[in-house]
């Protein structure tokens, strides 16, 4: 699962779900994690809800569904050690949270095999069970489906204003 960084907050209640039958490969979702990052005109904070998936004890995927600042990890994140050594944007039109939620599900659905595999679990991809994955993208999508609120008020009250 996302590791609490320092100056990092978290908001809402995590979830990991098995989605191998050993339980080594499972989905996670944090429902608003809030990160510090410089820019130009000082300290900026961000947030919004981060998806992943881990094999193990490692993070190999994650999806932060930032809004416009949003952004994913592909190629093993811990593995490849400094997050911009496996930071990719999210395609051009989809700028807004609920659009990037929707597109980390359905990436992880459709390609997990090949992003495991790229990020050198070949083994993992063979154990990822798809009825479980379907399960756990229910439960991620349950569980942010009750944490809505979380960001909009982060945003309201300037704790979140990078957006």
């Amino acid at each position: 699962m996302a590791k609490k960084l320092d100056g990092e907050t978290y908001k809402g209640t995590a979830i990991s779900v098995p989605i191998s039958e050993d339980g080594q490969v499972a989905a996670y979702v944090w429902p608003l994690r809030i990160l510090t990052v410089q820019r130009d005109t000082g300290a900026m904070t961000m947030g919004g809800p981060t998806i992943g998936v881990d094999v193990g004890m490692e993070e190999v995927l994650r999806f932060d569904c930032h809004g416009k600042p949003g952004h994913w990890h592909r190629g093993g994140y811990d593995r490849l050690e400094r997050p911009g050594n496996s930071h990719v944007d999210f395609p051009d039109q989809i700028e807004d949270v609920e659009n990037q939620v929707t597109w980390s599900l359905d990436t992880i659905k459709s390609e997990f095999s090949s992003l495991l595999k790229e990020a050198t679990h070949e083994e993992a991809a063979s154990k990822v069970n798809p009825e479980m994955l379907s399960d756990a993208i229910d439960q991620i999508k349950h569980q942010l489906s009750g944490a809505n609120d979380l960001r909009q008020a982060a945003i309201d009250g300037n704790v979140i204003n990078l957006y």
